[in-house]
């Protein structure tokens, strides 16, 4: 039997007439198909745009896209053998196409079965030469194209220009490498993620072996659209602004204390220079555990000289105290202020007694020549030298250590109350002669602290602990089947959003990097799905002084971009518009799914992500009907249009295009708006509740 090789003459439609290393140009013969192709085997449409040809190469065949069909009018072609009578030639219409050549289809005969499979492969050794034959290919050969590659592991729709072949990706490229899905609303963008979610645990599920671990998926919802998009599945945790128990949405709770420096700081829009370096001393001091419900003299004054040698040698390896004079009159009146609190008490012991008045005297010898009128105000490396051995000294007699003086580090999260945080500003300001540069910050801390609304997300008293919050989102530690967290944010404000979806990706993501060495480089593969991404994940300038929330939240995400992928935490970003995300982040997915793209800027931002001799099928992004797309990128042997699976109805997410003709025309009873009017007041109300607890 002959191969398909040698039989290649019945699937012939033209031959090469233009070479270049990124474009080939066909001359279509005259009875080449123009509507319909019949010698594939099966009826198909052809020509088509973007659809695939071959080209006999050693070994196989060169597969080739087509850009472009147009006509050329020529002089009809003189036939061999035949007389034209002195007739005259009028212009005839010749077809010619551009092809772009994208990889190669090896062959691979097998005698046994009269039956030839194929391998596909990307890049281009050897091009071919102007008069080889252009094939069409069969329904067979279209399958080794678009289903090439191994691990296709998940089954996520079929391509229609390629005889319905099915699409189906490997998961470790998809989601290892980051997903970007992109499209217009109303392009089926948030039922492909819901989709490419169900389909991977489904997946995984039919091959999952006995004490393997399950898939782990945190969808950041913004709008709360995929509330019911896994209703029918287990492991599905949804937690929401508000509880609501018929909805099985739990509370969600981001506690203060897991807040970490940067987040703080762009919450309370601290300034450079005494703000932040208040609030970070504060938060070092409120982590340290040594916090008490009743602290005694002894306790209060070891961390309050604890404080002060700390302040003390930041201020020395700093060079303050003998810099410019507005520096050292700063450190002047801190050292006024300290001494102001060195009083000893009647439970000292004899050592501590002895210690605080060494100290005392010579804070006395420091303050006493610099307080006069006009006298100077800078100190001797050696003076502060002596401050700080005097100062570690007292420390020790009140119980001390040299651990208890080494830097805290401020992010590290040790649960602590919204009282003892502000106690601890309101300490460490008048420690560091502060005061009145914090009121401000102050006041915006205290203000969410007791927005009633907002306690429930941000309470810190309750008892959860660092062990069972990364339980709760992240995994159960004891969870060996599929798991899904959702993390509704529709209601939160807009001012904590962003706070709130920082903190989750970056303590998922510090999770997953401790995960790794405690267990000897094993990880712990964990997607991120961030809906509305160009919401969080925005462009900003890095440029000004004062990082916004907005800014420290895409901080966090071109972290996890860059550095996720050897932790074990895959990125899936959905968005509208890609031109204003973050270009680190963009330039960090190695996969696209690109639904339909109307815009100039983005379809002009995502034609530069992908080679130039692939862009032809960029252009179709404007045209393509909804759930149909184009996947491209490191998940794909090639660029292919796929039209996704079909998504029941009950599980689409909550993001269809309100009916405007059914609320006209069918008559309902009027909006009831008392009921929403008093939630709404109650917990603006609620907001100004009693504060007696921060005095």
């Amino acid at each position: 039997m002959n191969t398909l090789m040698e039989n290649a003459e019945s699937m012939k439609i033209g031959s090469v007439d233009f070479v270049s290393p990124s474009e080939i140009r066909v001359l279509l013969d005259l009875d080449a198909p123009s509507d319909v192709a019949l010698n594939a085997g099966t009826p198909r449409p052809f020509p088509r745009v973007n659809t695939y040809v071959l080209v006999p190469a050693e070994g196989g065949f060169l597969v080739a896209q087509i850009e472009w069909i147009t006509i050329e009018r020529a002089q009809f072609p003189k036939r061999r053998g035949m007389q034209d009578f002195g007739v005259l030639d009028l212009p005839y219409p010749l077809r010619k196409m551009s092809v772009i050549p994208i990889g190669v289809l090896h062959e691979k005969w097998h005698e046994c079965i009269a039956w030839a499979t194929y391998e596909f492969s990307r890049g281009i050794e050897v091009f071919p030469t102007v008069g080889d034959p252009v094939l069409l290919p069969t329904r067979n050969q279209l399958r080794y194209i678009v289903e090439s590659g191994s691990n296709r592991r998940v089954h996520i729709g079929v391509s229609p220009l390629a005889g319905n072949a099915k699409v189906a990706i490997d998961p470790d490229r998809l989601f290892g490498r980051h997903l970007a899905v992109l499209g217009n609303t109303g392009s089926g963008k948030s039922c492909s993620v819901a989709g490419l979610i169900r389909w991977s645990i489904e997946a995984a599920k039919k091959e999952k072996k006995a004490g393997t671990s399950g898939t782990r998926f945190i969808i950041l919802d913004p709008n709360g659209e995929y509330a019911t998009s896994f209703s029918d599945m287990e492991n599905v945790r949804i937690y929401g602004v508000e509880k609501n128990e018929s909805a099985h949405i739990e509370q969600l709770n981001i506690p203060i204390w897991l807040w970490n420096t940067a987040e703080w700081v762009s919450f309370a829009q601290a300034s450079g220079k005494a703000q932040k370096p208040t609030l970070v001393q504060a938060l070092r001091c409120v982590r340290d555990g040594q916090i008490e419900v009743a602290p005694t003299y002894r306790a209060e004054m070891r961390r309050f000289l604890r404080s002060l040698v700390a302040i003390s040698t930041v201020e020395y390896n700093s060079g303050t105290p003998w810099g410019i004079y507005a520096k050292t009159k700063g450190f002047f009146m801190k050292i006024k202020k300290w001494k102001e609190g060195m009083q000893a008490s009647d439970v000292c012991t004899e050592d501590e007694s002895a210690a605080l008045l060494a100290l005392n005297e010579y804070l006395e010898e420091l303050i006493t020549p610099r307080d006069e009128p006009y006298a100077p105000c800078d100190f001797g490396k050696e003076e502060v030298k002596k401050l700080i051995s005097l100062l570690k000294t007292a420390h020790y007699a009140f119980g001390g250590s040299d651990e208890d003086v080494l830097p805290i580090d401020a992010d590290t999260p040790r649960p602590f109350t919204g009282a003892d945080f502000l106690r601890s500003l309101e300490a460490n300001a008048d420690l560091m002669g502060t005061s009145e540069y914090v009121e401000t910050m102050l006041m915006r801390i205290k203000t969410l602290l007791s927005d009633a609304k907002l306690k429930p997300v941000i309470s810190a008293e309750s008892d959860i602990t660092l062990e069972s919050w990364l339980a709760q989102y992240i995994c159960p530690s004891d969870d060996t089947g599929s798991s899904i967290t959702i993390i509704d944010l529709s209601l939160l404000p807009a001012e904590l959003v962003h706070i709130v979806t920082a903190v989750m990706a970056r303590i998922t993501l510090e999770a997953l990097q401790r995960y790794r060495r405690a267990y000897h480089g094993a990880t712990l593969p964990t997607v991120l799905v961030m809906e509305e991404a160009h919401t969080f994940i925005k462009r900003y300038r890095d440029d000004v002084e004062n990082v916004d929330a907005s800014a420290m939240c895409t901080r966090v995400f071109e972290k996890i971009a860059r550095e996720g992928r050897k932790f074990g935490l895959g990125l899936v970003l959905s968005s509208q518009r890609p031109s204003e995300l973050s270009p680190t982040v963009l330039s960090q997915c190695n996969t696209f799914l690109l639904h339909r793209l109307s815009n100039d800027r983005d379809q002009e931002l995502v034609s530069k992500l992908v080679p130039d001799n692939l862009r032809a099928l960029l252009r179709e992004l404007p045209s393509l009907p909804s759930r149909n797309a184009i996947l491209l990128g490191w998940a794909t042997e090639l660029p292919v249009m796929v039209r996704m699976n079909h998504l029941h109805d009950d599980f689409r997410p909550r993001s269809d295009d309100p009916g405007y003709w059914d609320a006209w025309t069918n008559s309902k009873s009027g909006v009831i708006w008392k009921e929403i009017s008093d939630v709404w007041q109650e917990n603006a109300r609620g907001s100004s509740e009693d504060l007696s607890f921060l005095d």
